[in-house]
C-alpha cells in the first residue's frame, strides 16, 4: 500500500531545503527575528533548514542541529507522561489531585478536593497559573512550587467552569509525574521520551545546553533591534509546564511523529497506547475565538478546525525565545519552527505555504479588524481585569476605544521590568476586541465573557477578572508572579 492509498492525494509534496531556507530568511528578516530553524517531517522523510545567528553579540550561525527553548510545547511532552501512567493503570484522569498528591493545596478549599487532572490537562481547573517564583536548581524545586498554590493559587471560577491557560496546572501534573515514578520530571522525561525516540540533541537546563549549539533569547531594544536577554533560563520550578525544555526543530517533529502514528514507534515498542493517543486529539473544552489558538483544547494538545484537517499543536514562549508546533495527523505531516527573538507571527505564513504544499490543509488567514465595526454599548469592555500576573486598562477616548495591557512579577523583572503596551482597539463583534495595528501580520483579539451589561471577564488564553476601577492586580492577586512570555498565545 502506497503513501497516497493512505494519506491521500499523491500530489503533495515536501518543500524542497532550498525552498525552506529561502522564506525562512525572508520571514526572518521581515519579522526581526535573529535566528531560526525550522524541520518539516512528512511520514519518515525530514526536511530542514536555519537562518541567522544564535547570538547577536557572537555571531554564531543557526544550524539545523542547533537547539532552542521550546517553551510551552513542553506541555504535550509532561501530558504525555501522565497519559504513559494512565495506560500502566496508576493513573486515573478524573480521579482528585489529592489522590495522588495528599498536600495539593490552593487558596480555596473547595476547589482543591475536586480538582482532577483531566481539568490539569484541558486548564479548567479554574485556579490562577501564572506563577514564576524561582525555587533553586534543586529536585525540589516542582513541589515548592506547588506548595506555593496553597497561598498565591487564587480560584478565579469552579473547576470545570471553563478554559483558561494554566501554567501551574501543568507544574502540578509534573509533580504527580515525580511522586508516581520516584524520580524527577526531568529523568521521567528522558526516560520515556527521549530515549525511546532517539533524540539526542536535548537539554533540560544550561549545564546540558552548553554541550550544544544552543540559541540565546532576545528581546527589542530601545531602537527596536534586537538585544540579548539577561537571563537564558526561567527558573526550574516551571520546567513541567515551559521553562527549560531546549531541543531541534529535527527532534522535534520526530516527538510529533510518535503522535501521528498513535503511540506506535518504528521498532514495534509503544511510547503510547493508541487509545490515549487519540483521547489526547479529543476535545474536552471550547476555547473563545480570538484567533492566536485553535477552538478546542484536548488532553494537552491545542486542536485547530481547518479546512483539510484536523490539526493539532502548541506554541512557546520563554525569555526571548518562541516556537510554533502544528502537526496534521491524517496527513502523515508536521512542522516546527524555532526562533530566538523577534516577531513569530511572520511565520505562521511558512506553516500556512507548507501545511498546503505538503498536507493539503487550508490554514485560515489573520482575522482583520471590520472595515465599519460594529455598533455595542461599549460600557460591556470598559473597565480593569486583573490577575496577580497582568492588568489590562480597557478605556473609552475621544478616538475610539484604547486597551493598555501591564505586566508583573519576576519574570518582566527579568527583561529588564514591567512592560506597558497601549494600542488603539475596535469592536469585531458584540463580544470582541481587536487591535487596530498589525504585528507581524496578527492583529491581536480579546473576548469578553459575560451575560450583564458589564463582562466579567477578559479572555486572551487567560481569563482575567474584571475587578473594581481602583483596585490593584496585587490586591486581587498575589503580588508577586511572572509572566509567561507567550502573551497573547497559549505558550
Amino acid at each position: 500500500m502506497g503513501r497516497s492509498d493512505v494519506f491521500g492525494s499523491a500530489a503533495r509534496t515536501l518543500p524542497t531545503p532550498e525552498y525552506l531556507a529561502t522564506r525562512l530568511g525572508e520571514l526572518a528578516k521581515r519579522g526581526n527575528v535573529p535566528g531560526a530553524s525550522v524541520a518539516v517531517r512528512m511520514g519518515d522523510e525530514t526536511v530542514v533548514a536555519a537562518t541567522g545567528v544564535l547570538d547577536v553579540e557572537i555571531g554564531y550561525p543557526v544550524t539545523p542541529d542547533s537547539i532552542f527553548q521550546i517553551g510551552s510545547i513542553t506541555k504535550v511532552w509532561t501530558a504525555t507522561l501522565i497519559m504513559q501512567l494512565v495506560d500502566e493503570g496508576v493513573l486515573d484522569l478524573d480521579a482528585p489531585v489529592r489522590t495522588y498528591l495528599p498536600e495539593f493545596r490552593l487558596v480555596d478549599e473547595a476547589a482543591a478536593q475536586v480538582v482532577t487532572p483531566r481539568q490539569l490537562l484541558c486548564h479548567t481547573a479554574g485556579f490562577e497559573g501564572d506563577l514564576f517564583e524561582d525555587h533553586g536548581f534543586g529536585d525540589d524545586a516542582v513541589a515548592k512550587l506547588v506548595a506555593d498554590l496553597a497561598e498565591k493559587a487564587g480560584q478565579l471560577f469552579a473547576p470545570g467552569e471553563m478554559f483558561s491557560y494554566c501554567n501551574s496546572g501543568f507544574v502540578t501534573l509534573g509533580r504527580i509525574i515525580e511522586v508516581l515514578t520516584g524520580q524527577t520530571w526531568e529523568a521521567t522525561l528522558r526516560e520515556r521520551i527521549a530515549v525511546p525516540l532517539g533524540l539526542g540533541r536535548l537539554a533540560t537546563s544550561a549545564n546540558e545546553a552548553i554541550l550544544h549549539r544552543v540559541a540565546i533569547g532576545h528581546v527589542s531594544g530601545p531602537d527596536g533591534t534586537p538585544i540579548r536577554v539577561p537571563v537564558w533560563e526561567m527558573p526550574r520550578s516551571n520546567a513541567p509546564a515551559s521553562s527549560t525544555l531546549t531541543t531541534t526543530a529535527t527532534d522535534l517533529v520526530a516527538f510529533a511523529a510518535a503522535h501521528v502514528s498513535r503511540g506506535l514507534l518504528a521498532d514495534g515498542t509503544r511510547l503510547l497506547s493508541e487509545a490515549s493517543a487519540l483521547a489526547m486529539r479529543e476535545p474536552q473544552v471550547q476555547v473563545p475565538d480570538i484567533g492566536a489558538v485553535g477552538g478546542a483544547w484536548g488532553l494537552g494538545w491545542n486542536l485547530f478546525d481547518w479546512v483539510g484537517g484536523p490539526v493539532v499543536g502548541h506554541d512557546g514562549g520563554t525569555i526571548g525565545q518562541s516556537a510554533i508546533l502544528r502537526v496534521a495527523p491524517e496527513s502523515d505531516v508536521s512542522i516546527a519552527i524555532l526562533t530566538n527573538g523577534g516577531d513569530l507571527a511572520v511565520m505562521y505564513d511558512l506553516v500556512r505555504e507548507v501545511f498546503a504544499m505538503s498536507a493539503d490543509v487550508v490554514v485560515p488567514e489573520a482575522q482583520l479588524p471590520p472595515a465599519e465595526p460594529p455598533a455595542v454599548d461599549s460600557r460591556f469592555f470598559v473597565g480593569r481585569y486583573a490577575s496577580n500576573v497582568v492588568v489590562f486598562d480597557v478605556a473609552e477616548t475621544e478616538e475610539g476605544l484604547e486597551l493598555t495591557m501591564r505586566t508583573l512579577g519576576s519574570v518582566a523583572e527579568m527583561v529588564g521590568g514591567a512592560q506597558v503596551k497601549t494600542t488603539k482597539v475596535v469592536v469585531r463583534d458584540a463580544r470582541t476586541l481587536i487591535e487596530v495595528q498589525a504585528q507581524g501580520g496578527q492583529h491581536t483579539q480579546y473576548a469578553f465573557l459575560g451575560d450583564g451589561d458589564r463582562a466579567g471577564f477578559l479572555h486572551m488564553t487567560r481569563a482575567v477578572p474584571r475587578v473594581a476601577a481602583g483596585e490593584s492586580a496585587a490586591a486581587h492577586g498575589s503580588e508577586q508572579g511572572g509572566v509567561d512570555c507567550s502573551a497573547g498565545g497559549a505558550r
